[in-house]
């Protein structure tokens, strides 16, 4: 019998998922992928078959209105789909794992509460994760789940890149640079070696841009630096988080504005970033079409740190190889490729006039001292893959069949 695994992605105001299909021992292959949104408000489904196929899309009852209530939605549909399946566990995307996950981990109660001490670090992300990790244990308590964290593949950086310059009994404390993004980052080092074999094993600064943005310097693959920190607020400007940013002003916002601590919270990380800077939105897209100066600004801004990050990621590798950009603006925006790129020359990169090029393909020229790649990320393979390689040890018996009759609310 072929084996599946469910892949969670859970939000403040969405669940996206992914069910994949083993045959034998063969590599994992996407059947769908969904995802609940608009959650709390007029939530909504969508879900697509693996060639990109809509197979289900409408509006669900009032009663989703939380991590919980969608869970057990997309738990209803999954069991009329896939009655009778293997389901061998299901994998979560968690934001933080903290110094003690430097993996994938198995989901037990006390690795749930290690997490939810983290919940300071990833105030917008963490409580989500965990919300639909409780949710799945609720419904299906015979499931096994792996945590799979964006700040593992960071891991083994070395110590002056973790370092967080403070007093070191604060530092104790766990106040360390732990980076994020890791799952998109693994995922890229994954496949670099077929993609590109000519700089897998050089050094390379991968560029994930999206809302969220990051950089990661490798080197043989591995993660040597990054640009995002102790939290995700850190390192380049994005949709709504500022970046690298002065702690004075925080000071400031605290004791020259008299600003509560949530009130600072929301704008660091709801109000700043493109938003902050354009008064407009959050969305590259909408920025790029847009003739208000703050609109300019706030593109010319985003292009300025992501160049000066190259910089000093580069001199962080004593170098670079390779420059690959990944992430909803970095695969879809040759606009500010390019942008990027024009200001990164100096390093060695040349831009071909004739990109944008196929997605995984080469984009510098032929005699580009830095060759320049965009590569799709694929954080949920990334999760299914580290599912299955886990729970691959775990007696078949013990995994739990995915059984719905018609019409049932429950996986039994």
């Amino acid at each position: 019998m072929d084996d599946y695994a469910v892949v969670l992605n859970a939000g403040s105001s969405s669940l996206k998922f992914c069910v994949y299909r083993r045959p034998g021992q063969e590599v994992w292959r996407l059947e769908v992928r969904g995802q609940v949104d608009a959650i709390g408000a007029a939530a909504r489904f969508s879900v697509k078959d693996a060639a990109g196929n809509t197979i289900g899309e409408h509006r669900v009852d009032a009663d989703v209105h939380d991590a919980r209530t969608a869970l057990m939605f997309v738990a209803t549909w999954l069991g009329a789909r896939y009655s009778g399946a293997n389901v061998i566990g299901v994998g979560h995307r968690v934001v933080h794992g903290g110094a003690q996950y430097a993996g994938p981990t198995i989901i037990t109660p006390e690795v749930l509460e290690n997490l939810r001490a983290l919940i300071p670090l990833a105030p917008l992300h963490q409580p989500y994760n965990l919300a639909a990790i409780d949710a799945v244990t609720e419904r299906l308590p015979g499931v096994p789940q792996v945590a799979c964290f964006d700040t593992s593949f960071h891991r083994g950086q070395p110590p002056v890149a973790e370092l967080v310059p403070l007093p070191r009994d604060l530092c104790r404390a766990g106040l360390q640079r732990y980076g994020f993004h890791g799952l998109s980052y693994e995922y890229i080092a994954s496949v670099l070696p077929e993609v590109a074999p000519e700089v897998a094993g050089g050094r390379v600064i991968v560029a994930h841009l999206g809302s969220g943005a990051s950089m990661c310097a490798m080197q043989v693959g591995r993660s040597v630096d990054s640009t995002l920190g102790f939290t995700a607020l850190d390192g380049l400007c994005m949709g709504t988080r500022p970046g690298a940013l002065d702690p004075g002003v925080v000071l400031y916002l605290f004791q020259g504005l008299g600003l509560s601590a949530k009130e600072v919270e929301t704008i660091l990380y709801k109000k700043s970033g493109l938003l902050g800077i354009s008064g407009l939105s959050n969305d590259m897209r909408t920025l790029l079409g847009s003739a208000e100066p703050a609109a300019r600004l706030a593109v010319e801004y985003f292009v300025y740190r992501a160049a000066k990050e190259i910089g000093a990621l580069t001199a962080a590798l004593g170098g670079i190889d390779a420059l690959v950009f990944t992430g909803g603006i970095g695969e879809n925006s040759a606009e500010i490729r390019r942008r990027i790129c024009e200001a990164s020359a100096w390093v060695g990169v040349a831009l071909d006039r004739d990109e944008p090029g196929p997605k995984g393909a080469r984009i510098s020229t032929a005699d580009s001292r830095v060759s320049v790649w965009v590569i799709p990320t694929n954080e949920e393979l990334m999760i299914a893959r580290h599912t299955g390689r886990l729970l691959g040890v775990i007696p078949a018996q013990t995994g739990q069949a995915v059984r719905a009759s018609a019409g049932s609310t429950s996986w039994q």
